[in-house]
């Protein structure tokens, strides 16, 4: 019997740290179906998406393949999601390319080499903070700004594949720049290789809206090499895949340097951040309707590892993706065990299938992009925030104008900014309000709300909604003289505490000279309703000698009693 509960223990430690026991233990041979099911149209859904988004952060399209199959064995084995699909993102690969390509050239041997070290160190900020409990730092990055950047970061993503789409060569960077220069260039129009863009996009579209069991990226994929190979539409400068390297990645270490290391660093940060949110949000919402937990910092171990493992075997950064997350659910994965298939699958592609993708158009690949991000512009959830708050709305436009023409790391850092000035601005200003007494209800509710409330004239009620600190005691301090001036003959100030959550040593060192400056004038300070927490730290600071007879009200009625109202 001892045994038994110490094997228990001993598998619950395990389980901690390596959660894939959970999975792995109790696998039901009822699952197989669904895996196996999953694992195949993910990966015909993320082989042509894989060589597309490696294209999009500026490397070679076989690099796409390699990031689709150890890191997601990594992430299976460390991750709490049971039907996350991780891999390469279109979100993450313009990420990419916006930071490493201010270093060097995209497609250079030195660009691989950088982008295998940022790999490695997005590997290592992820696992560390999960390691260290941090994933609530995720948490200051507001709705707003996610969908604000990401709203911009979708139409830079499709308007950097107009090159592709176009088949002609374009260099700006800006968004507005680089659709100047594509109308000025456009006699130069490879006519076959934007035919066969927009036939794939229209071709995608309609596969989507009428039979999506269909893996329309397949689909347009197999067509178009079909097309060009028997067409021999390369010969008319249609630009293709070329080589794809056979065989599977192999180990090899990221060349580490120091100054390397200090420049990648930003960029590390914004993909660690923005990968996990990503990642997080489709977790979570899976796991809601599979009524099961996944755990945050749990996932951060599970990304960070399988980055790092990827930075040795030659891919590039992953995360979770939402669109493959939710056809792996929707093809019935029961567990990771789907996405070890998926990479097995693509690992089999590897080794004796990469010849196929010689004629692949790169038209084709910016279709699959471009269609792809549509669905990330959303302008509706702009609208949502403006009518319910308009700050929230201006947050959003503010990081979408500064994303979409500044630039990507910069844009979310203002976005990043504003929001955090809006949330001090917000905690710098309170809420407080004055109470009157409904005797028909027999509750105390704000005047401004209620006007036929009773008040007692020589008493003044304020309720203080919102924990208090040294940057929004200037203005309680403003309140309660205002309100003084405008009502002379108060005798009693009635503080009810309920709302209070926190307060720290400035702000408790403000309230006792308030109470200081007030009680010169003959008004003495009553408290009600303080919350434990708040308590203590008033303890700390010695209330309970100073003003003990003044903090002992747990409601409103009680402090009105004790002074006979």
């Amino acid at each position: 019997m001892k045994k038994g509960v110490k094997r228990k223990e001993r598998i619950n430690v395990l389980k901690k740290f390596f959660p894939a026991l959970d999975w792995i233990l109790n696998y039901k041979k009822s699952d197989l179906s669904g895996d196996l099911s999953a694992g195949l149209i993910v990966a015909i859904m993320l082989i042509p998406q894989g060589m597309a988004y490696a294209m999009l952060a500026g490397l070679p399209p076989v690099i796409g393949l390699y990031a689709s199959t150890i890191p997601l064995i990594i992430y299976a084995l460390f991750g709490t999601s049971r039907q996350l699909a991780v891999g390469p993102v279109a979100m993450v690969s313009l990420l990419v390319l916006a930071g490493v390509s201010t270093i060097t050239e995209p497609g250079t041997g030195e660009y691989i080499s950088l982008v295998l070290l940022l790999m490695l160190m997005i590997g290592l900020i992820q696992f560390l903070m999960g390691i260290l409990k941090l994933g609530f730092l995720v948490n200051f990055l507001s709705h707003a700004v996610i969908s604000g950047f990401t709203s911009a970061a979708a139409i830079i993503i499709g308007l950097s594949q107009l090159k592709h789409l176009l088949g002609i060569k374009l260099e700006s960077d800006n968004v507005f720049l680089l659709l100047w220069e594509s109308l000025s260039k456009i006699s130069e129009i490879n006519v076959i290789a934007f035919a066969i863009g927009i036939g794939s996009i229209l071709l995608l579209i309609g596969i989507k809206k009428y039979v999506p069991r269909v893996p329309g990226p397949l689909v347009v994929v197999g067509l178009s090499i079909l097309l060009v190979y028997l067409l021999q539409l390369h010969a008319f400068g249609v630009n293709i895949v070329g080589e794809v390297p056979k065989g599977l990645p192999t180990f090899s270490l990221p060349a580490f340097n120091m100054d390397s290391v200090i420049a990648l660093m930003p960029i590390a940060l914004t993909i660690s951040f923005i990968g996990f949110m990503e990642s997080i949000a489709m977790a979570k919402a899976i796991a809601s309707k599979e009524k099961y937990k996944v755990v945050p910092n749990r996932e951060l171990v599970g990304l960070g590892l399988a980055n790092v493992a990827g930075s040795f075997f030659s891919a590039y950064p992953v995360t979770g993706g939402f669109s493959r997350s939710a056809v792996n659910y929707q093809a019935g994965a029961r567990t990771p065990f789907a996405s070890i298939i998926t990479a097995v699958l693509i690992l089999f592609t590897l080794l004796f299938f990469t010849g196929f993708f010689y004629y692949l158009p790169n038209a084709v690949l910016a279709a699959i992009i471009m269609v792809a991000v549509y669905s990330l512009i959303d302008v509706k959830e702009a609208k949502y925030l403006f009518k319910i708050r308009s700050v929230d709305g201006w947050t959003w436009v503010i990081t979408f104008i500064a994303t979409l023409t500044i630039g990507i790391e910069k844009g979310i850092l203002i976005g990043l900014a504003f929001s955090l000035l809006v949330f001090i601005g917000r905690s710098a200003y309170p809420h407080v309000a004055e109470l009157g007494y409904l005797p028909d209800k027999n509750v105390f509710r704000n005047m401004k709300r209620f006007p036929e409330a009773k008040v007692v004239p020589e008493v003044t009620i304020f309720r203080i909604d919102a924990s208090l600190y040294f940057a929004n005691m200037s203005f309680l301090d403003d309140k309660l003289c205002e309100r003084i001036a405008e009502k002379p003959q108060t005798k009693w100030i009635i503080l009810d505490f309920s709302g209070v959550n926190s307060i720290d040593a400035v702000a408790i060192h403000s309230l006792e000279e308030i109470m200081e400056t007030c009680s010169k004038g003959g008004i003495q300070f009553l408290f009600a309703g303080i919350k434990g927490p708040v308590k203590d730290l008033l303890k700390k600071a010695e209330w309970n000698h100073k003003y003990g007879n003044q903090l002992q009200f747990l409601s409103l009625e009680h402090a009105l009693k004790a002074i006979g109202k």
